[in-house]
């Protein structure tokens, strides 16, 4: 069992099972974000032991607080080098995943990664308002997540509007997820959403993180999410 393996495992507890083969996958994701990281800024966290706690363990820990029904489809925004979207996917394939992002050099990593992993999902070079005015995208999707991307009630604007009603949005935070989710309530009322639980838990030199779920109950109005400068300047 390699350093990666191991932490991960440790990191994980009871919280989560991994297989055989969804290990040898991390191992690989490792392997293949610290080569990339060389020639492109991928991230900062690049020691494996560090991956496997603040990339890979935080990502999954996702599925401990957030129903994701088997088959589920889920879009990751903002998906970067592929948190937390690739990891939940590696722990559990049975996912239909849709990773999009801005930045295209960082999805031709995510592209090789998922060969390389033997994995399938839709990965797609748009910004956020955009696809979320997107026939193809609005409202189609069972569970919406994005971690590191932006504060909560500018978050909240971007993702919602893929949640079909019934389903889910899990931002995932860090210690001031609670106090964004505050100042997020009246947005998330306004896009359709209601808020179910906000999650808490620490993780080995993470300090506390959070996991955010919030129910889709009615549809998001038609003008949402507006030009990214707008909903910079003027947060709902």
């Amino acid at each position: 069992m390699s350093i990666v393996t191991d932490v991960l495992l440790n990191t994980l507890g009871d919280a989560l099972t991994l297989d055989v083969r969804a290990c040898e996958r991390f191992e690989i994701y490792a392997s293949l974000l610290s080569q990339w990281n060389k020639k492109f800024n991928l991230t900062a966290i690049t020691e494996p032991s560090a991956v496997a706690v603040k990339h890979f363990a935080d990502s999954l820990m996702l599925l401990k607080y957030i129903d994701v029904p088997q088959g589920a489809k889920l879009i990751d925004v903002g998906t970067g080098a592929g948190f937390p979207g690739v990891a939940l996917l590696i722990a559990r394939n049975d996912i239909k995943l849709t990773a999009i992002d801005g930045t295209g050099k960082k999805l031709d990593f995510v592209r090789m990664l998922l060969n390389e992993l033997g994995l399938d999902a839709e990965v797609v070079h748009v910004r956020a308002e955009e696809a979320g005015q997107s026939a193809d995208f609005r409202e189609k999707f069972d569970v919406a997540t994005a971690r590191a991307v932006a504060s909560l009630n500018e978050l909240c604007e971007y993702c919602m509007p893929f949640v079909r009603i019934g389903g889910t949005f899990a931002p995932m935070k860090g210690a001031a997820g609670e106090d964004e989710l505050k100042l997020a309530r009246g947005a998330l009322k306004l896009l359709g959403g209601e808020i179910a639980a906000c999650e808490c838990f620490n993780l080995p030199e993470c300090g506390e993180r959070c996991v955010i779920n919030i129910k889709k109950i009615s549809q998001t109005p038609p003008r949402y999410p507006r030009p990214s400068a707008q909903i910079a300047k003027r947060p709902l």
